[in-house]
């Protein structure tokens, strides 16, 4: 299967975004995070669905019951299962094609103590050159910004790279820093041989979670994607 109709397959499933990545040289980050298997694929696919703006732009209201259910309902669930369902169906086209590969799930925590997944689908959009790795940690792509769920195939078969990691483009704007309700961003931006740590302490957003959950309330933010200037002032 070639590189074209294999973005066609993607697209077919319901791929908003697509891309592939030579990871090699992220290898001994990647090791770190998620084990030798994982660090031994070469190339990732990363596919991207959009999320939908008349969900995220409820988000300060989410405190409210109905707004909160379908955050995490639209999402977390249907999307990351609508993503699971095409890297499976693209994983198993590569395998009958004789090509080794490993979907890895959309949203599964892998570690609780560093509070990450086994792979970083944002590491793969970036090396794509589907977007850069913004102030909030999030992969911000140049027209829909970080309104997007990402997923990634890690895979041996010879595709070839769709691009190159884009420039950071964050420039002076720290909306997402200024909006964070318990300051898990510090404003640093994304540099290549620096911890998460530098730019973002996970465990304030999961204690907050767990204090919304405490009182009653169902966890949810997202003021960090709602609030990038990239999503809010794209023309619709």
């Amino acid at each position: 299967m070639d590189d074209e109709s294999l973005e066609e397959f993607a697209r077919e499933l319901g791929a908003d975004f697509y891309g592939v990545a030579d990871i090699s040289p992220a290898k001994d980050f990647i090791r770190e995070q998620g084990g030798d298997e994982v660090a031994s694929y070469p190339k990732a696919i990363s596919i991207g669905i959009i999320l939908m703006d008349t969900i995220i732009d409820q988000l300060p209201n989410r405190f409210e019951k109905s707004v909160a259910v379908n955050y995490l309902h639209h999402t977390y669930d249907i999307i990351n299962l609508r993503l699971d369902l095409i890297s499976s169906r693209i994983s198993s086209k590569l395998q009958k094609k004789g090509h080794k590969s490993l979907p890895i799930p959309a949203s599964e925590r892998y570690d609780n103590e560093r509070i990450c997944a086994l792979f970083s689908h944002k590491l793969a959009a970036n090396m794509a050159g589907l977007g850069w790795i913004g102030k909030n940690c999030l992969l911000i792509t140049p027209d829909i910004g970080p309104r997007v769920r990402w997923t990634t195939i890690l895979t041996h078969a010879p595709l070839n790279p769709t691009g190159k990691p884009i420039k950071n483009n964050c420039g002076d704007c720290t909306d997402c820093v200024d909006t964070c309700p318990v300051s898990a961003f510090t404003g640093e931006p994304f540099r290549e041989k620096e911890n998460r740590e530098v730019r973002y302490d996970a465990k304030k957003c999961e204690k907050y979670f767990e204090i919304m959950e405490d009182t009653g309330k169902i966890p949810v933010c997202g003021l960090c994607i709602y609030n990038c200037p990239k999503g809010i002032n794209r023309l619709y």
